[in-house]
């Protein structure tokens, strides 16, 4: 598509009437709601799935890399925001054993032959938490905010021709577009700041749609502990960084920046008033208190939609919003037929991952704990919510090295990185157990978790404890974060699907 064909069909986006849209999604809200009261949204038994996103690099060079849409289409991924990235989604499956390996396999089975075809165009999709080396010849704060304007449209350079992301950029909705991160500051004029950053998103299917309150808080609890455990983006590329002396920068890294730059570049700037849409999202007392909070989201690109086939179409606008609906935790309701129809939790604080074994791990910790926490009723749901967000960010900071407050089974509260994990690794085996697991089997999805927290060591912590020793030799910060960059890339060629990160020390 042409700058011009884009700028106009931005344009045409925005003479939507937000008014009557947001009134469209209000109708259409409570006809969902009656729909969850019938029943039509539950389901036998709990189902799982997976998004997994990454991004493209030069396979001699490690520089990043635009993909060519014909590319991408060819080897079965979707587009993202940059032309850099690239996404995957899993079938949904049931929870048990077969449903488990079949997303594993469903991943590896993608990404073989996607590996494979773009190799012959000199290519490598890389899973991790954030980029750091920028396309050849350019710099990584050229190639994040150049823009054109055409037509009085702003039309980001290396942005997918996604007629929703550009009009992000051209709506009155505040977002600042920049990244306010320790010794970064950056400001675009787009979205494409965010393209920095890619993640995995595992998904649960709710068995009985109103229940999902419940299950929320339980993932809003335990959004800490996996955060810390699954921390991989303590460093930018380095010509975003302020002048300041490598061993300050280095010192005051994030565990996990990607937290940070969605919501700095997505988020109302701190001087405005208008709420956050990326944020640590509240409980709810009732299914239809959370309905009625994807409802009173801003709606930043309000669209003219008609129902399609889809049983869901009868949301069309209502699901149109959620698509907006940034919380680390969110609630979904969706399906493409009547049968098919589900309330889910998408867990998202969560980065990319070294291997497909420590994407499938994440997953399977995260459905055993919604399986078995509900069950047996843990106090952990009692923590309180602002205790679960400083847990949450505190996290991000500094992963495994958090000092996160947790609710043991027996009600005694703790801080201890041993018996918090050791607690969350048990119900994660009893959840998958109870859904028809061998021990052998939950075993096998848990180790390669349990072996971060038994070697204090988060993909996060290798790159900084890397860098950090680079530049303690007087290595300059921009090679030691770029040697980091290569030494990750080609532990990863050899065991994205065929190992875990902590093989990377055997």
């Amino acid at each position: 598509m042409s700058a011009s064909e884009l700028a106009d069909r931005v344009a045409e986006a925005l003479t939507v009437d937000t008014e009557a849209f947001n009134d469209r999604a209000r109708e259409e809200a409570e006809a969902l709601k009656s729909a969850v009261r019938d029943g039509t949204f539950d389901n036998t038994e709990a189902i799982v799935g997976m998004e997994l996103e990454l991004y493209a690099v030069d396979d001699q060079t490690d520089a990043l890399q635009r993909v060519p849409r014909q590319l991408l289409e060819l080897i079965g991924f979707e587009k993202e925001l940059g032309l850099h990235n690239a996404e995957m989604q899993t079938s949904p499956q049931p929870l048990n054993t077969h449903g488990l390996a079949a997303q594993r396999n469903e991943l590896k089975a993608s990404l073989m032959p996607a590996q494979q075809r773009v190799r012959n165009e000199g290519i490598r999709l890389v899973s991790d938490g954030m980029w750091t080396v920028p396309p050849a010849g350019e710099t990584a704060r050229e190639y994040l905010c150049d823009c054109v304007e055409q037509s009085g449209v702003r039309i980001g350079t290396n942005m997918s021709d996604s007629v929703r992301y550009h009009t992000m950029a051209n709506t009155d909705y505040p977002s600042a577009f920049e990244i306010d991160a320790p010794h970064v500051s950056l400001q675009a004029e787009t979205v494409m700041p965010e393209s920095l950053i890619t993640s995995i998103q595992p998904h649960y299917q709710i068995p009985h749609a109103p229940d999902l309150p419940e299950y929320f808080s339980y993932a809003l609890r335990i959004a800490a502990p996996l955060l810390a455990l699954g921390v991989n983006s303590p460093f930018f590329p380095p010509d975003l960084y302020d002048d300041a002396p490598d061993p300050e920068i280095v010192a005051g890294a994030n565990m996990e920046n990607r937290i940070g730059v969605f919501e700095s570049v997505l988020n109302p700037p701190d001087s405005d008033s208008t709420p956050p849409k990326v944020c640590f999202p509240p409980d709810f007392d009732s299914v239809e208190d959370a309905i009625d909070d994807i409802v009173a989201d801003d709606t930043i690109v309000p669209v003219d939609l008609q129902s399609g086939t889809r049983f869901d179409d009868d949301f069309v606008h209502f699901r149109h919003k959620h698509g907006s609906y940034w919380r680390w935790v969110r609630p979904v309701f969706e399906g493409a037929t009547r049968s098919a129809a589900n309330a889910r939790i998408e867990f998202r604080p969560l980065a990319a991952q070294p291997t497909v074994d420590d994407a499938i791990g994440f997953a399977a910790v995260f459905a055993g704990l919604m399986e078995s926490l509900p069950r047996l009723e843990h106090p952990i749901r009692s923590l309180d919510w602002e205790t679960a967000k400083k847990n949450f960010y505190t996290a991000a900071r500094n992963g495994l090295r958090a000092k996160i407050e947790w609710i043991t089974a027996d009600g005694a509260t703790t801080t201890s990185t041993q018996e918090i994990y050791g607690e969350l690794f048990e119900h994660a085996r009893e959840g998958l157990e109870q859904r028809g697991l061998s021990a052998e089997e939950a075993h096998s999805y848990i180790r390669p978790l349990r072996e971060r927290v038994d070697r204090r060591l988060t993909p996060a912590r290798w790159k900084h404890d890397y860098v950090r020793r680079r530049v303690e030799e007087n290595v300059p910060l921009a090679e030691a974060i770029w040697g980091m960059q290569a030494t990750y890339i080609r532990h990863q060629e050899e065991t994205l699907l065929d190992g875990s990160f902590v093989d990377w020390f055997e």
